[in-house]
């Protein structure tokens, strides 16, 4: 694996995973949150290779309907080695489930995954 994406928090995903929030709690294995409360996206990623590695964050959040209602992104370097724990913020305008994706990719332009992609569902009321 050329990224690992390491847990930070109680919701786990098989193999890599994690995902943290403020403002949010999480009870079977759904984040809930209310209207007008900001979430943090928060992960660890780490480059494992020997070589420094161009990346892209990518948080897109849709709707029940998969009408995207945010996609936001950042972009870096990591060096060989070394590890950053990147995060997205979201706040929700209407009530609803909503699906947050997580991806790691090349860069915006390169959809190249470097992590296998997150997603998590989250409830606001």
């Amino acid at each position: 694996m050329i990224f690992a994406v390491v847990v930070l928090s109680s919701m786990t995903y098989p193999g890599y995973s994690q995902v943290t929030k403020s403002n949010a709690t999480l009870e079977n294995g759904v984040w809930h949150t209310t209207v007008g409360k900001q979430v943090q996206v928060t992960t660890d990623v780490a480059n494992g290779q020997d070589r420094a590695q161009p990346f892209a964050y990518i948080v897109q959040i849709e709707n029940q309907d998969g009408v995207v209602y945010s996609l936001s992104w950042i972009t870096g370097t990591l060096d060989a080695g070394q590890s950053l724990s990147p995060s997205q913020s979201w706040t929700p305008t209407a009530p609803g489930t909503y699906t947050a994706q997580i991806f790691v990719w090349a860069s915006v332009g390169n959809p190249d995954a470097l992590s296998p992609p997150l997603t998590m569902k989250i409830m606001v009321d």
